[in-house]
Parts: structure tokens; C-alpha cells; sequence
């Protein structure tokens, strides 16, 4: 070993004791006589002293290294007379002896500081200097915990960690998969998988009833903060259980990691229909650190003259506590805010419960003080507070005013990142109707399971079909989903019938798993949830990528290998694919 201890555990304790450090240089600091170095590892950072004592020669040498340099002392602890609290070898310093020069750096593009000068483009560059600097480092080593914990919990419960295959076959449900060129097999390709779906229903047939994996998947599909195209999940099955089984497990899961890692005790988890999400927030992820419930208004509001909300399917409005006296600026710009295209709503109208029990609207001309303190019933307003209401299609409607509920939330520091509020969203639609190709498509996957007592209704009504799936939220962020399984092969006929699925389509594609349900497929079901996204939960962050130690940027692309990339004539020739130009 090239080194006897590390940068991060020395303290007072082991002062007189003659030690050996390796690690990176931090900074260095000449005062004349004395030169200081901040040495650096992944275990913290410790100051070295070269100082005429120990020799003229050492402490010129000390002077010409440089930031980021390699380096290899050797020396004795000794009492720092200007004591450091901040870290933890804040007491101690060492007065160095020897030093080795293990290698030497050139200037780093970007300081290697917790507030680092180099932007995220230029880090994502350099992501090796990137991830030497303790936000990042912080992350990786959440991540690690994480996963240790995760598998600790899920070892305490009976499951296998069983891994699949990332060459598998391409389907059309779902997202765009990542194909791979098979050299072997001319003009056939494999798929990377988005998910290990069907080898964890094989493994239930198979007899592994609870399985677990912790597995890299794929998607081509537009990024944004939550999103990679390689990401990772904790993907489970379970064999023999209802849904309220799985519910209860990986409530625990959530709950182990929330004490393990955060030392946090949370709350059981409700449950939501996806219908109550929906007409209560907006939302399927609604987020439940803050109140302000939906108030549907169709009732009072209409019929009183304002074409806007008389030819509107839906009046609806949320009550911000406390923001009566909100300037006619900031309403302005929360109009200007759901007026935004991504947003979508065409306007906004405000009511203010006065301090003094009046109330002022931006809709006074149409109704009276008494019409709006029915409002104010409503909402279960008191004075102080400010109802702010959209009108519109539905489902528009509705998706516009949950970006106003946030935006809200954030304005008034509501959703603070160290409160957790979880719970499982239930009973999802089944199916969902798709306006450009005219059919229905899968919500979740075409071996989830319906309701029951909801599958009579697959082929009169298979909109109003509810799925035996759930999603686990944690503060308006979807951590991930599941379902009970179709495991019986005439129900699963009749899914892929509903999708459109012809039957020589449906046998070609999923042909495997049907042959496979012919041979004692037991009842079962499981749940896959974002790694990426619980680690980031638990770091207080809405962005996946600083917790992945190789991410992509918003284009899909790893600045720092240059990826992807071209490929030379001979590999496409052996591939034998053209490239158009």
C-alpha cells in the first residue's frame, strides 16, 4: 500500500504517530518559511506542512507542485495550533519528511471545489474531474448506500437477485427501443431492453417466486431532468400474492431505506384512485406536502353571463392561503405563467377574500358579493386567502392548473425537500385511447392484469376497464409502477386482441411468454421503481444526472467520450448496413 491512512480519519488522537499519505493536491499556500498543502482523497482532506526544519530542499520542492498533482508523503501528526471545525482532521496537521511525486497534472479546466467555476456542459467534459469534487462524490456514495440497503432489505424478504438479458427482442408497445445489428444473423437486430418484463414473469413461472434485480434499462425517448436514455431500476416479481401483499413489502422497502439512509421515520402510505389524483390535483403524481384540493365550480359559476366559463367543460380552482394581498404585478405575472404554451390554459381568474370579509374579483362584472362568498364556502376560504380559478376542456384544464398548484407551492415554499410525503396511486385505466392511430393502447404494459370485476367490460366498454396497478409518489414524483399480471393465456388473448394485435402479431411477438403460461404460470405480480429517481429523492434533488456517475447530456449524448459516433465502412460492412448520406 502507498499509503498508511487515508486523508479523511486522522485526528488528535494519533498525534507523535508516523504515518503515510497519498492523495491529490487541493491547494498549497507558501508563507515564505512555511509552505502548506491541502491534501485530498476520497476520505477528506488533511494539511501537510514542509517548513525549513525539515530541509531547504523538501520545502522548495514542496513549492513547485501544483493543483491536482499525485502525490506520496510521509511525515509526523502533530497539533494544528489554528484548529479547522469544519472538517473532521480539522485538529491535526502533518509535518511532513518525505515527498513522492506520483504524478503531475496539468491545470484542471474548472476549480475542484464544492462551488465549482466550470459550468455543467464543461463538467459533463471532464465528469472524471467532475466527480472528484464532494457534491458528486456525496452523491455516488448515496447511491451506493441506497443500493446496499435495497439489497439488504429485499435478502430480508426472500428474494433471489436473478439477471436477465440486454439482448432481447424488439417489441412495438411502449417506448422506442435502442436495436443492436446482429452480425451473426443478417438483416435481424436485437433490442436493449427498456425493462426486464417478461423474464421476470418467466422466472415466476420458472418457480422464483420473489425475484429481484437491480438492473441497467433503455429508452430512445426525449430527455429531460428525470429522464436517461440508460437509466437504472430496482425491478421485482412476486409469485403468489395480491396486490395489497406487494403494496405492503416494498411500503417497507421505502420505508427501511427512509431509516437506513436518512435516519427518517415516514408515515404509512394511502392509497388514491387514479380517478380521485385526477379530479383532485391533475395529477397522477400528485404531490401531497401542501394542501390546495381542486374545487370544481361548474355549479355556482355558470349561467351568469361569462361566456369564458359557460362554454367551458370544466370551472376549477385552488385557495392559496394567506395571498389576499397579492399586488395586481404578481397576479399579472401568475397569469403570464399559465398562459405559457407548455402550460396551455388561455387565462386566469382571481378572487381575493378580503382581511375585512369583502371580496374583490377580476370577474366582478358578472358576479355579485353574494355569488362569491359562495365561492369562498366552497373553497373553504377565510379572509386572507386568494382563489385563483381556470375554465377549459377537462383534461387541459385540469393539467394547467396543477402546474399553477405547483408553482404555487414553490412560491410559497411549501414543498420543502426534507418532508416526505408518499402514497400509491390505485386503480389506473387499463387502456388509453390513442387519437392518431385510433385505438387503445396499454397504460402501463399488455400483461397487466384488469380489475376483475371491471373485466366483463373489455370489449363493450374497455374504456371504462380499471388495471390492477399502482404507482408508488413521494412528493409529486412518480417513483415507479406495477401491476398484477395476466397469468392465465385466454385473458392475455384477449388483451392483445383490445390492442390490436392480430393473432400471428401477437404470437410472433410474445409468442415465449403464452407457450410459456401453458405450463402452470402462477398468479403474480411485481413492481419496478427508478433508482435514479429515489437516490435523487433522497439528495434533495429534481435532477437524475449529478447521480449517475456517466450520464448524458440533454441531446442524448456523452460529451466526454464523444458518443455517438460513427462507426468505420469495415464494421458497417460487417454489419452489412448502409449509412444514407
Amino acid at each position: 500500500m502507498l499509503r498508511t491512512n487515508t486523508c479523511g480519519e486522522l485526528n488528535i488522537q494519533h498525534a507523535g504517530q508516523e504515518i503515510t499519505l497519498s492523495g491529490w493536491i487541493q491547494k498549497s499556500r507558501d508563507l515564505g518559511g512555511m509552505t502548506f498543502i491541502d491534501l485530498r482523497d476520497r476520505y477528506g482532506i488533511t494539511q501537510l506542512v514542509f517548513n525549513m526544519e525539515s530541509g531547504a530542499s523538501l520545502c522548495q520542492q514542496a513549492r513547485k507542485l501544483g493543483r491536482e498533482f499525485v502525490i506520496q508523503v510521509s511525515g509526523t501528526v502533530a497539533e494544528r495550533s489554528n484548529k479547522n471545525k469544519n472538517i473532521p482532521t480539522g485538529e491535526i496537521e502533518i509535518i511532513v519528511n518525505t515527498l513522492k511525486v506520483l504524478n503531475s497534472s496539468i491545470t484542471p479546466p474548472f476549480t475542484i471545489e464544492d462551488k465549482s467555476d466550470g459550468g455543467d456542459e464543461l463538467r459533463m467534459k471532464y465528469r472524471y474531474l467532475d466527480l472528484r469534487r464532494n457534491p458528486v462524490k456525496n452523491n455516488m456514495q448515496l447511491r451506493h448506500q441506497m443500493a446496499l440497503e435495497t439489497r439488504n432489505f429485499l435478502d430480508s424478504q426472500g428474494f433471489l437477485e436473478i439477471e436477465t438479458p440486454f439482448l432481447i427482442k424488439s417489441t412495438p408497445e411502449g417506448a422506442r427501443d435502442f436495436v443492436v445489428p446482429s452480425r451473426m444473423n443478417e438483416g435481424q437486430f436485437y433490442a436493449l431492453p427498456q425493462s426486464p418484463q417478461t423474464f421476470k414473469q418467466l422466472l415466476m413461472v420458472a418457480g422464483y417466486d420473489r425475484y429481484f434485480q437491480i438492473v441497467r434499462c433503455f429508452r430512445d425517448e426525449d430527455l429531460r431532468a428525470d429522464r436517461q436514455p440508460e437509466f437504472t431500476q430496482i425491478d421485482c416479481e412476486m409469485s403468489f400474492v395480491t396486490q395489497e401483499d406487494i403494496l405492503t413489502t416494498f411500503e417497507g422497502l421505502a420505508k427501511h431505506l427512509f431509516k437506513k439512509v436518512k435516519n427518517v421515520e415516514i408515515e404509512d402510505f394511502p392509497w388514491m384512485p387514479y380517478s380521485e389524483a385526477m379530479k383532485n390535483y391533475g395529477s397522477d403524481k400528485p404531490d401531497l406536502r401542501f394542501k390546495m384540493k381542486f374545487v370544481e365550480l361548474n355549479e355556482i359559476a355558470q349561467g351568469k353571463g361569462f361566456g369564458v366559463f359557460d362554454d367551458a367543460e370544466l370551472v376549477v380552482g385552488i385557495c392559496a392561503d394567506g395571498c389576499a394581498g397579492y399586488s395586481r404585478k404578481q397576479l399579472d405575472q401568475l397569469t403570464d405563467f399559465v398562459r405559457k404554451p407548455q402550460i396551455g390554459a388561455k387565462g386566469l381568474v382571481y378572487v381575493k377574500y378580503n382581511e375585512d370579509g369583502t371580496i374583490k374579483s377580476s370577474v366582478d362584472k358578472f358576479y355579485d358579493q353574494e355569488t362569491l362568498k359562495d365561492w369562498a364556502e366552497l373553497f373553504n376560504a377565510k379572509p386572507g386567502d386568494l382563489m385563483l380559478v381556470l375554465s377549459g376542456d377537462v383534461d387541459q384544464t385540469r393539467k394547467a392548473l396543477c402546474e399553477l398548484r405547483l408553482e404555487m407551492g414553490n412560491r410559497l415554499e411549501l414543498r420543502d425537500p426534507n418532508i416526505f410525503k408518499p402514497l400509491w396511486v390505485v386503480d389506473f385505466p387499463l387502456l388509453e385511447w390513442d387519437e392518431d392511430t385510433k385505438r387503445f393502447h396499454a397504460m402501463h404494459h399488455p400483461f397487466t392484469s384488469p380489475k376483475i370485476e371491471d373485466s366483463e367490460l373489455m370489449e363493450s366498454n374497455p374504456g371504462a376497464v380499471r388495471a390492477n396497478a399502482y404507482d408508488m409518489v413521494i412528493n409529486g414524483v412518480e417513483i415507479g409502477g406495477g401491476s398484477i399480471r395476466i397469468h392465465d393465456k385466454t385473458l392475455q388473448k384477449r388483451m392483445f386482441t383490445l390492442l390490436g394485435f392480430s393473432d400471428e402479431e401477437a404470437q410472433n411477438q410474445f409468442g415465449f411468454l403464452m407457450n410459456a403460461f401453458e405450463y402452470g404460470a402462477p398468479p403474480h405480480g411485481g413492481i419496478a421503481l427508478g433508482f435514479d429517481r429515489l437516490t435523487a429523492l433522497f439528495g434533495g434533488s429534481d435532477s437524475i444526472r449529478d447521480f449517475i456517475a456517466f450520464p448524458k447530456n440533454n441531446s442524448g449524448r456523452d460529451v466526454m467520450i464523444d458518443s455517438p459516433s460513427v462507426i468505420s465502412e469495415d464494421q458497417l460492412d460487417e454489419l452489412r448496413l448502409k449509412i444514407k448520406k
